[in-house]
């Protein structure tokens, strides 16, 4: 594989413009495919087979004309005090503009809403009076009745004729209207029970001061696309309500992905350790371009497949984390190889061959590594957590093949500028030098420092036993980690989605914000009252669970069998106790099978939201197994080792856990949340630990490969293992510090960027890169392999016999002959 890759480098220098040229036709041929195929992106995550989803696609069956989306326009007076006519005016008038955007079917002003509810409680009212009085007039005609009955007995044989059947005629006459009194006062107990479920249900508060509107979609929420979104808002806008706030709940907010200025921090940190690492502006720029070019591809082709599978905002986004992140340190590794090989006295296109044969060989296995990891994935079974694998491992593939040809095509444009100008003399432009000549040049170029190694191979005891305890320390809040979806507490303060959030909760009350969905599947019905009593039967025991602080009837489908309703939680919708009201409301369905041969369902949002998040917990550990094997695996393949896998394996637990645990204290807890920008603490992003583990596992190899195969390297040269340890350390270690160092910036920059999805993922993988790059590798790794010395190669025989040599090293390289026209190599007769 070393000898293809060298082919490669050295192919991709000689037709360096046919190899640019070629990139520059697929970013087009993706970027022309993103504008005819490309669609819609959404804020919204969704699992088939939940429970809550099953009843969500019941009511899409039962409900069509229900089946659309919605959304909530917030309405608040700058004041705080009552609306004025002029205002509720303006109000209506922002509506009916709304009413006429694309794709929206209607709108729910909030004052006709509450005339209604107050207009149906005058009339249960004065409907009470009304039977009050029915009431006492028939126990006043039966009064007048019965005196007429004891008259007409007392008359005996005198009474007149007929008087007795016309007062049983009264009689029954009177008792149908005692039945019909009995009846109609029912319904008006039940509409009055009803009534007083939903008491808490408004959309005026009761100040008068904030009102909500509804807009409802002729479509689901997640095939409107951002346009029309931008069109209903600049509709509204447009309609100016002198004194009044208005804002748009998180489904009316626009999606976006990153790429904004918050990124542009990361590009800005990698440019400034690139140039302090390498001396030379047009060095520095190199990566950069490669890892743009990468990304770019990557990130516009996954975006083009958002017309056919159904894309969140952050899978994209997640792609182009990876990718820039991945494509600067790859191409890094290549430039660096070629530095070291220029500074020795190889030749300048021979040198570009030669890096690319053993760093690309090692960027190329480390890529790979990373791409399993993500595509792995999909054995979750989660499909929009495998989608974002899938994306993530799209951008890595990219960030590899460009470094594979692309930068060695760089590399030749820029000649001889990939150095600094006091280091230019040492290069050769033209001549060959045999491989094994090259290797040994590489090797002796390489400075020995006064103190080989570092701390860790110095006092590997201490640094071992205080670098666990330290991992384990915080990795502990860990223990406590609750999952969830974002909501709108957790968007920047300065958005409309955070404003409306925060408006509804302080006017309604935080439950409000978590509404959940409740469908009841119920026996057949003889007429509307004993639906009526039915509905109000369903609704008390609701309001019988824990923290529910209304329900209200919604309606019923057209065989009456299926019938909705609005619950409300006392909490927010990523409260512990909402949790817990969805898995009480989901209890309750046996009890009311019994009672009233009626089962529940729970779904929107918060259901959803729940379920999403157990079956992402579920998940987790069948994930973990297969990472943590596959890492066992790969380390044997690679290292020819037992022990280096295992303890390999288990530096990356350890910053898992630590990165969980700093999570779990920054989000969940909130400590020094201001950092971030952060205002209130929220459960984890909920596939936050299964995306952590899949590519902090390939980050975390990566590094394992490219500090540990330089030890390898070292040993197979007759050094000593502990003397191995420290010449490895020596010749990797600042390649790898700047490579963390610009990985930490590029995710710290999405960790900036204010998107409440985004975040949590940026600083979780900033942070674990920190934790295993410049602890995990740097400190562990070497002090544990210091402590076994030759043990730490210890392998099998039959294992050794049947394990195929990958190479990665591209120690091959220097068993072959160079052709002294081309740089390119041939095999050695004999050679192994």
């Amino acid at each position: 594989m070393a000898t293809l890759l060298q082919r490669l480098g050295l192919f991709s220098s000689r037709r360096r413009w046919f190899v640019v040229i070629a990139w520059i036709v697929i970013l087009g041929g993706v970027a022309t495919a993103y504008e005819v195929a490309g669609g819609t992106l959404t804020s919204t995550f969704s699992i088939p087979g939940t429970p809550a989803q099953k009843v969500n696609d019941q009511l899409a069956k039962e409900f069509t004309s229900a089946s659309g989306g919605s959304g909530q326009i917030v309405f608040s007076t700058k004041d705080g005090t009552a609306f004025t006519a002029t205002e509720k005016a303006g109000v209506a008038a922002a509506l009916t503009r709304a009413s006429k955007a694309p794709a929206v079917s209607g709108t729910v002003n909030p004052f006709t809403s509450a005339v209604q509810r107050d207009a149906a409680a005058t009339k249960l009212s004065d409907g009470q009076k009304q039977l009050t009085a029915a009431k006492a007039q028939i126990t006043a005609n039966q009064a007048k009745l019965d005196a007429a009955k004891a008259q007409l007995q007392a008359a005996g044989s005198a009474a007149p004729a007929g008087a007795s059947a016309q007062l049983a005629t009264q009689q029954a006459a009177l008792d149908k209207a005692s039945a019909t009194l009995v009846s109609s006062q029912q319904q008006l107990t039940d509409g009055q029970r009803l009534l007083k479920d939903a008491a808490a249900i408004r959309t005026v508060s009761t100040d008068e001061s904030t009102a909500v509107a509804t807009v409802e979609f002729s479509k689901a929420i997640t095939d409107i696309t951002p346009d029309q979104l931008t069109t209903l808002r600049g509709d509204v806008d447009k309609q100016s309500i002198a004194g009044v706030n208005v804002n748009y709940s998180t489904a009316l907010a626009a999606v976006s992905i990153g790429g904004g200025a918050s990124e542009g921090i990361g590009i800005v940190i990698a440019a400034i350790v690139l140039f302090i690492m390498l001396g030379s502006l047009v060095a520095a720029g190199l990566p950069l371009l490669s890892a743009i070019v990468g990304v770019a591809v990557g990130a516009v082709g996954v975006l083009s497949f958002s017309g056919v599978v159904s894309e969140s905002s952050t899978t994209p986004t997640l792609g182009l984390m990876l990718g820039l992140a991945v494509g600067i340190d790859y191409s890094l590794f290549i430039l660096n190889r070629h530095r070291r090989n220029l500074r020795a006295g190889i030749p300048m296109r021979q040198s570009i061959g030669l890096a690319t044969g053993t760093s690309g060989n090692a960027v190329m296995f480390a890529g790979i590594t990373v791409i399993i990891a993500l595509v792995a994935l999909n054995v979750t079974g989660i499909g929009f957590l495998g989608l974002m694998g899938s994306a993530g491992a799209l951008c890595v593939a990219m960030a590899v093949l460009v470094a594979l040809t692309f930068t060695p095509a760089m590399l030749t444009f820029a000649n001889t500028k990939v150095l600094p100008k006091k280091q230019r003399h040492l290069i050769r432009t033209e001549g060959v030098v045999s491989p094994a000549e090259a290797a040994e040049k590489v090797e002796h170029a390489v400075a020995t420092p006064k103190k080989s190694g570092n701390v860790a191979t110095r006092h590997p005891v201490v640094i071992l036993i205080a670098g666990v305890i330290a991992l384990l320390i915080i990795a502990i809040p860990a223990t406590a980690m609750r999952l969830g979806l974002p909501d709108g507490s957790s968007e920047p303060a300065s958005s409309t989605q955070y404003k409306a959030y925060t408006q509804i909760g302080k006017a309604f009350g935080e439950g409000t914000n978590g509404a959940i969905i409740v469908v009841a599947n119920a026996p057949k019905t003889a007429n509307a009252a004993a639906l009526t009593h039915l509905e109000a039967n369903i609704a008390d025991k609701i309001m019988d669970v824990p923290n529910v602080v209304a329900a209200a009837a919604g309606g019923a489908s057209t065989d009456k069998r299926t019938l909705i309703f609005q619950v409300i939680p006392k909490d927010g919708p990523s409260a512990a106790t909402t949790e817990q009201v969805v898995k009480d409301l989901r209890n309750l369905s046996p009890t009311l099978d019994k009672q009233l041969n009626v089962t529940l369902g729970a779904t929107g949002v918060t259901a959803i939201n729940i379920d999403v998040s157990q079956k992402l917990a579920d998940a987790l550990p069948i994930y973990l197994i297969v990472v943590l094997g596959l890492s066992i695996l790969i380390m044997i393949l690679v290292f020819r080792s037992i022990l280096i896998p295992i303890m390999a394996t288990a530096g990356f637990l350890l910053s898992v856990l630590a990165t969980l645990g700093a999570v779990t204290a920054l989000f969940q807890f909130g400590w020094g949340e201001q950092l971030l920008g952060l205002h209130t603490p929220t459960p984890i992003l909920s596939f936050l630990p299964t995306l952590l583990i899949g590519i902090v596992f390939g980050l975390a190899m990566d590094y394992q490969l490219f500090l540990v195969s330089g030890v390898r390297e070292a040993h197979e040269h007759v050094h000593s293992a502990r003397a191995a340890v420290r010449e490895g350390l020596d010749g990797a270690k600042s390649v790898v510090i700047a490579a963390g160092l610009i990985m930490i910036g590029v995710f710290s920059g999405f960790a900036t960027s204010g998107n409440s999805t985004i975040v949590p993922i940026g600083f979780g993988l900033a942070f674990g890169v920190l934790v295993d790059a410049f602890v995990v590798r740097m400190l562990l790794i070497p002090a544990v392999m210091t402590l076994l010395g030759e043990a730490a190669w210890w392998l099998p025989k039959w294992i050794d016999r049947i394990l195929p040599d990958v190479d990665v090293e591209g120690a091959s390289l220097a068993r072959e002959e160079a052709d002294p026209a081309t740089g390119e190599v041939r095999v050695l007769v004999g050679a192994s």
